[in-house]
């Protein structure tokens, strides 16, 4: 298929190779240390060169609107590869909802996840029977979980074979393959004809477009007439200010450390929403409502936020000498050829990004959550 103007050409053979040849057999493995084992040298080492040479020596003292163009020109590449290296970190460290949510006092961590999915479900009206899009679903933690909440079909989409994979394989491990499917594709250029699902979400995933615009374009054309498309979205508020380098640091380690190709304003994602043809019926910023307990406390590495036992293990992990800990025995098991080359770069990636997504929530420069729920109209 030739792909849309300024697109990447899709080449799903060529995929399917690498996916096999980096992750064999290990979707299958329980979690994701075990699987972060089981890959094949030379191809995890071509996925680190690959996602890498993005941002090595690309600092943000002499980033240039051209970097952010090349980035852009490769962004699905660029976050094909990211997971291909971060969804078993991912796994072993967070979960299978690959996203962020608010917390209540004496509310458990998952079940903290799980209430932020139910509350999109719900700003959309999604019913039992609907046929459903989850945009970049990752391993399907979220869709999963709305299946079982509302009833409805949860399609998820996908450019990553990986977690196609390992969300199939939950799925059927939970009793849920007639609830949910998990297909291949850029969201930028679906397959699906138009007007095919009766609603649509995306949770923290339309972040690696390279246009807020392009894809929230395709999603208002999957969509029927008078369907909602709901989506949290990641972006930089509109105080943040490119031309402050203390700015462009922050916004950079998050590029870097998530996959994400080009991060916008809040202004731009509202205009987005605009041009893709849909009728606004909320937007809020989800991050700036009064909670007692921070989105980004299990970042922080701070003990103020431990509510039970249970948090001890996540706080101490973000601690900067829990991190060291764990990043130079990960150094330790590439050294000793245990674990595949560009584990240790992966997760200092991924810490790396944790401090500026706390520094840019702290400085009211970042939200993870941006909630937009828009209509196409009859």
């Amino acid at each position: 298929m030739a792909p849309k103007t300024g697109l990447e050409k899709q080449d799903r053979a060529r995929d399917a190779a690498f996916n096999s040849a980096m992750h064999g057999n290990s979707a299958q493995a329980a979690g994701g240390v075990r699987a972060m084992f089981a890959k094949g040298r030379e191809a995890k080492q071509a996925a680190v060169d690959e996602y890498f040479k993005h941002w090595d020596n690309k600092s943000a003292e002499v980033e240039t609107e051209e970097t952010r163009a090349a980035r852009n020109a490769e962004y699905a590449t660029l976050t094909r590869q990211y997971y291909n290296l971060a969804t078993d970190l991912y796994e072993y460290g967070w979960g299978q909802s690959f996203h962020f949510c608010r917390y209540s006092i004496g509310e458990s961590f998952y079940q903290a996840i799980a209430r932020h999915e139910h509350y999109l479900a719900h700003q959309i009206g999604i019913k039992e029977g609907m046929k459903v899009l989850d945009v970049g679903c990752g391993v399907g933690g979220p869709a999963r979980e709305i299946a079982k909440f509302t009833g409805a079909h949860i399609t998820g989409l996908n450019n990553n074979d990986y977690q196609i994979q390992r969300a199939t394989h939950y799925a059927h491990k939970e009793g849920l393959s007639h609830q949910l499917a998990f297909v291949k594709g850029d969201f930028m250029q679906m397959d699906f004809p138009d007007n095919s699902f009766d609603a649509v979400y995306a949770i923290e995933a339309t972040v690696h477009a390279p246009k807020l615009a392009g894809v929230y374009s395709e999603i208002f054309r999957v969509l029927k007439p008078g369907g909602i498309f709901g989506v949290y979205e990641w972006l930089m508020t509109d105080e943040y200010d490119n031309d402050n380098l203390e700015h462009r640091k922050i916004r950079l380690g998050i590029e870097q450390g998530d996959g994400i190709a080009n991060m916008v304003k809040v202004s731009e994602g509202l205009e987005a929403m605009k041009i893709a043809g849909f009728e606004m019926l909320h937007h809020e910023d989800l991050a700036d409502r009064p909670d007692s307990i921070p989105w980004y406390w299990p970042l922080a590495g701070r003990w103020k936020y431990m509510q039970s036992m249970f948090d001890a293990f996540t706080i101490a992990r973000m601690t900067w000498w829990g991190r060291f800990l764990a990043h130079n025995f990960a150094g330790l098991l590439e050294t000793a050829k245990l674990a595949p080359a560009g584990t240790k770069k992966t997760a200092e990636s991924l810490g790396e990004a944790a401090d500026c997504l706390v520094a840019g929530a702290e400085k009211h420069l970042f939200t993870p959550m941006y909630l937009m729920v828009g209509k196409k109209p009859e």
